[in-house]
């Protein structure tokens, strides 16, 4: 997860005989695409002719960092292609079905075409809402404060447990950008990188309205790309979270988990910019603080991690 972003991580199976001969994924950005890498992986190529080649998303038709997977495959003569759903890139959309039905190749559109979809929804979203992949990730005491009211060391106040902390670096390895306000770079100095799994760190988004960071902050080490969204990125102080998508998909972002602050997570929740919603339930109390982001929602599904409970919510 999250190693091929900006592209989508394809899958690719190739089949002969009832008998998978090759598989392949999408390599990181700028490789090749899982139906090259399937391709690759057939020891006996002779065999490709009488094949059938199975793929999660609709294969490319145009250059970018790589060539056409339309025309390697239209190259190797593979008679029968099976995907699982379209690619509304516009640069393909369509392009690429049409393609190979011109050279002669069987074309099924639409297998376990949900199950593709909500695989490619990352990079489903990026193209069809023309924004990226929201996930919006907090912690909250029993309460429900994210924060005590006052602080007196440049620090995060840990409301989850250890084994809470590392899923959610897991989960920054597998988007392709993370974010947050000016204020919690100020108040707790985050590094916003993956320290406690092995995993490729996401690319930092800092929202600096107030053009007051310090390039001694965390954020700017070289652990990872950090890009700034300060004052001159935005024109009023209505539709905030708009904004910052209109920038984002300008940049190619295809993901994002949005860290910030309460002030920063209530934008995207009040103007109901966000597609899945991450809350821990930690097992402490503050008697006093900042209240967590206020929705009407009810979580779909509730885990436990020791001592605390995640709530899930996707917004459908």
């Amino acid at each position: 997860m999250g190693h091929a972003a900006p592209n989508p991580a394809v899958g690719c199976v190739i089949v002969y005989d009832n008998k998978i001969i090759g598989e392949g994924y999408t390599s990181a950005y700028g490789g090749a695409h899982a139906e090259v890498n399937a391709i690759s992986s057939v020891a006996n190529k002779s065999l490709l002719a009488k094949s059938t080649l199975y793929v999660t998303l609709e294969p490319c038709c145009h250059h970018g960092k790589t060539p056409p997977c339309t025309d390697l495959i239209i190259r190797h003569k593979i008679p029968k292609v099976v995907i699982g759903c379209l690619d509304t890139n516009k640069k393909v959309s369509g392009k690429g079905i049409e393609a190979l039905k011109l050279a002669g190749c069987e074309v099924v559109v639409g297998h376990c075409e949900k199950l593709c979809q909500e695989h490619h929804r990352r990079f489903l979203t990026l193209h069809n809402k023309k924004r990226p992949y929201i996930i919006l990730k907090w912690a909250e005491t029993k309460n429900g404060f994210i924060a005590p009211p006052e602080k007196t060391t440049q620090r995060p106040v840990w409301i989850s447990s250890d084994e809470s902390r590392q899923l959610v670096h897991q989960w920054r390895s597998e988007e392709h950008a993370i974010l947050v306000g000016g204020n919690t770079v100020l108040e707790d100095n985050p590094s916003l990188t993956t320290r406690r799994v092995s995993g490729r760190n996401p690319i930092r988004i800092v929202i600096d309205t107030k053009d007051n960071l310090q390039k001694s902050s965390n954020v700017f080490n070289d652990e990872a790309k950090t890009i700034v969204l300060s004052s001159k990125h935005f024109n009023s102080q209505k539709h905030i979270a708009q904004q910052i998508c209109n920038h984002l998909y300008n940049l190619n972002i295809l993901s994002v988990i949005v860290e910030g602050g309460q002030k920063t997570l209530q934008h995207f929740i009040d103007e109901n910019l966000w597609d899945e919603m991450r809350v821990f339930k930690g097992n402490i109390e503050f008697k006093d603080g900042i209240k967590g982001p206020s929705h009407t929602l009810k979580h779909q599904l509730k885990k436990r991690i020791l001592k605390d409970e995640l709530l899930l919510f996707k917004n459908v």
